[in-house]
C-alpha cells in the first residue's frame, strides 16, 4: 500500500497526454506515419496532430500554470498544471503527486483516440503499437503503480490480438473499445475475436467516452451552436447507449467472464439505462435479472457530481468505481475528485470502499 491510507484506493480513470515522445517507439520502417504536432498560427495553445495530412485524434490546449490555476478557479476544480506528469516526462513525479492525492495506483486511458486517428490500417497499427509500448515502460517505471489499457488497430483485427497480448504481458489491464467504430457498434460480431482475446487473457473492455465514426463527430461539431460542440453529444451520449446496447445483446452470455466498463461518462443515467433495457427484454419474453449489473460483470464510473447514494440505492454498489480525469481540462476533470468523494454524506464506508477499491480492483483483476 504506497500512500499509507487504512483503505488502498484506486483512480479508475486517470490519462496520459501524448507528446512527440510517444512516437519514439514506431518502428523505423513506420516513420512516415509520425503524427505531426503543429500550432495554430493565430493561437500559440492551439496544437493538432496531423496524421497522414489530416487532424486526427484529439489533443488539449496547451496552457501555462498560471492559466490552468485560472481554468480552476472558474470550474471550482483542481486541474492537473505541471505538464510533465500530464506527458509522462518524468514518471517519479507523476508517482510522487499520487502520493500526495493518496492515491495508490491510477489506471491510464489515452487522450489522442477519443476520434478516429488513421485512414489506413497500416498507420494505425503503428501508432497503437508505439502508443502500448510507450505505455508499457511507463509501466516498468512506475513499479507496478501504473496501470494502462491499450489501444488497438480495429481495422485489423488480427494485428490487434497480437498487439493486446504484447499489451497484457506489460502492464496492461483493459482493452480500450470506443463506443461507436466507424460503422460498427461494440456489439458486432466482427469485434468477437477482441472479446475472446481479452477473457482468455483476462483483460476488461474498457469503453472510454470517444467517437470512432466521423461522420457523426462533423455532426456534433456545430460552426452554427459552438455550445453544443462541448463533447457531450459526440462522446459521452454515444458511451450511455453503448451501455445499453451491451444490455440489449448476447454478450455477457456469449464471453462469460468478460468485465465490461464504461468510462467517464458519469453515471447518473445508469438507472435509467437499466430500466430501458429491462423494459424491452420484459416485452421479448425474457426479463433481465435484478442484479443484472453484477451479474453481467458491468462497471461505470461515477463523478462528484452523481447522486452517489440514489445510485447505491438502485442497486449499483458493485458496479461504481471512481477516476480523476487526472491530466485532462474538462468537465470530468479534478485531480481532488477522490478526496471530494471521501467527504461525501450519506455513503456508508462498505459502499464507499467497494468504489474506492473493491470494485475496480475486480474489473481491471489487480
Amino acid at each position: 500500500m504506497a500512500t499509507g491510507s487504512a483503505t488502498q484506493i484506486i483512480d479508475s480513470d486517470a490519462h496520459v497526454v501524448e507528446s512527440e515522445r510517444t512516437w519514439d517507439f514506431l518502428e523505423p520502417a513506420e516513420e512516415r506515419f509520425r503524427p505531426l504536432l503543429v500550432v495554430a498560427p493565430n493561437d500559440p495553445t492551439l496544437e493538432y496532430w496531423v496524421v497522414e495530412n489530416k487532424i486526427r485524434g484529439f489533443r488539449f490546449r496547451s496552457l501555462s500554470e498560471e492559466e490552468v490555476a485560472r481554468l480552476s478557479a472558474v470550474s471550482g476544480k483542481h486541474l492537473e498544471d505541471q505538464r510533465a506528469r500530464r506527458e509522462m516526462d518524468d514518471v517519479q513525479l507523476r508517482l510522487d503527486h499520487m502520493d500526495e492525492l493518496g492515491i495508490d495506483v491510477q489506471v491510464l486511458h489515452n487522450t489522442m483516440w477519443i476520434e478516429k486517428v488513421a485512414d489506413t490500417p497500416d498507420a494505425e497499427a503503428a501508432l497503437c503499437r508505439s502508443w502500448n509500448r510507450w505505455l508499457a515502460k511507463i509501466w516498468r517505471d512506475g513499479g507496478g503503480r501504473l496501470r494502462w489499457s491499450c489501444v488497438i488497430p480495429a481495422q485489423s483485427i488480427d494485428e490487434a490480438l497480437a498487439q493486446i497480448k504484447t499489451a497484457s504481458e506489460n502492464g496492461a489491464v483493459a482493452v480500450c473499445m470506443r463506443p461507436l467504430e466507424g460503422d460498427r457498434l461494440i456489439s458486432d460480431p466482427y469485434f468477437y475475436p477482441v472479446y475472446e482475446q481479452a477473457q482468455k487473457l483476462n483483460l476488461a473492455i474498457a469503453v472510454h467516452i470517444s467517437n470512432g465514426n466521423p461522420e457523426s463527430c462533423d455532426l456534433y461539431t456545430s460552426p452554427v451552436d459552438p455550445l453544443s460542440s462541448n463533447g457531450f453529444a459526440k462522446f459521452r451520449a454515444p458511451t450511455v447507449t453503448a451501455c445499453h446496447t451491451l444490455l440489449m445483446s448476447e454478450l455477457p452470455i456469449l464471453f462469460p467472464t468478460l468485465r465490461w466498463s464504461f468510462i467517464e461518462a458519469s453515471a447518473q443515467w445508469l438507472p435509467w439505462i437499466v430500466r430501458e433495457a429491462a423494459v424491452r427484454h420484459q416485452a421479448l419474453g425474457h426479463p433481465l435479472p435484478n442484479d443484472v449489473l453484477s451479474r453481467w460483470r458491468i462497471y461505470v464510473t461515477c463523478q462528484t457530481e452523481d447522486d452517489v447514494p440514489y445510485l447505491l440505492k438502485e442497486g449499483a454498489g458493485d458496479t461504481l468505481m471512481i477516476g480523476t480525469d487526472y491530466g485532462h481540462f474538462d468537465p470530468s476533470s479534478d485531480n481532488n475528485a477522490i478526496a471530494t468523494f471521501i467527504a461525501t454524506a450519506g455513503i456508508e464506508q462498505d459502499a464507499m470502499n467497494k468504489i474506492l477499491y473493491d470494485n475496480p480492483k475486480r474489473l481491471y483483476g489487480l
